[in-house]
């Protein structure tokens, strides 16, 4: 990619959202897995959940790095061609996905593509050469410069590459319209008969919880959702941006 930074920072970027995209659309959207769904003594729901925030901050973390040094580049006079930059973007894209596949999927085990299916090694290789090998053979054809269109093809893969991250976060945000119930995440330290009490106070018909009442799935009236931040929740199903996914679970 030449000597200029800029590609090596939006591959970086790339190798984020393909991050972002995976757990957006695998751990929240679809449900298929968690990030240590095959984990022995992970079956809480709430280290599953925890544990998929502590994966989001680190692509926060890795993106907010990108973004700097992408900046910081810019600013000293580096420059790259637009072909060049899509090129990195999907060559981090596709290598994050052929990194989880071999290193989370095959060697460590701590999850699959799907889980629940009798044949996880065929939801893995569509994983792995849909999203991993094919954008990597994108970006080398980008590289190559193949065809008088190259640097319009790398902006449109560009732009594809953006709306479609930003489009999982956005749909992962709806609740979904048949949904009656929510799905609450209570912080550690209460106990059921105080869990109990807060949806007492909110009027909340409890539908499901785990053993130690920190996840519950509840009914609750229109607009009182809300108001289970004020009674220890950390996470509320449909009710705040930060946990919109959660609307998604299903009892």
């Amino acid at each position: 990619m030449g000597s200029s930074p800029l590609p090596r920072w939006g591959a970086v970027l790339g190798f984020a959202l393909g991050g972002f995209f995976d757990g957006i659309l695998l751990h929240q959207i679809l449900q298929w897995h968690h990030l240590l769904s095959l984990v022995p003594g992970m079956d809480d729901l709430r280290l599953q959940v925890l544990w998929d925030g502590y994966f989001h901050a680190l692509m926060y973390g890795l993106a907010a790095l990108a973004l700097v040094g992408l900046w910081r580049a810019h600013r000293r006079g580096a420059r790259a061609a637009g072909a060049a930059l899509a090129a990195a973007l999907l060559m981090g894209f596709g290598l994050w996905h052929v990194v989880d596949s071999v290193l989370s999927h095959w060697l460590l085990g701590i999850h699959r593509i799907r889980v629940d299916s009798p044949n996880p090694l065929f939801w893995d290789l569509v994983w792995f050469f849909g999203f991993g090998v094919a954008p990597l053979l994108l970006a080398g054809w980008l590289l190559r410069g193949n065809g008088g269109g190259g640097r319009m093809t790398g902006r449109l893969a560009l732009v594809a590459l953006t709306l479609g991250t930003l489009g999982a976060a956005i749909w992962s945000l709806r609740p979904p319209a048949d949904q009656p119930f929510t799905t609450v995440v209570f912080r550690p330290g209460l106990a059921p008969a105080q869990v109990a009490q807060a949806l007492a106070r909110q009027d909340a018909r409890l539908v499901w919880a785990d053993p130690a009442m920190g996840v519950v799935v509840v009914e609750t009236p229109p607009g009182r959702a809300l108001r289970l931040y004020a009674e220890g929740a950390w996470l509320v199903g449909g009710a705040g941006l930060p946990a919109g996914c959660l609307g998604w679970s299903r009892v």
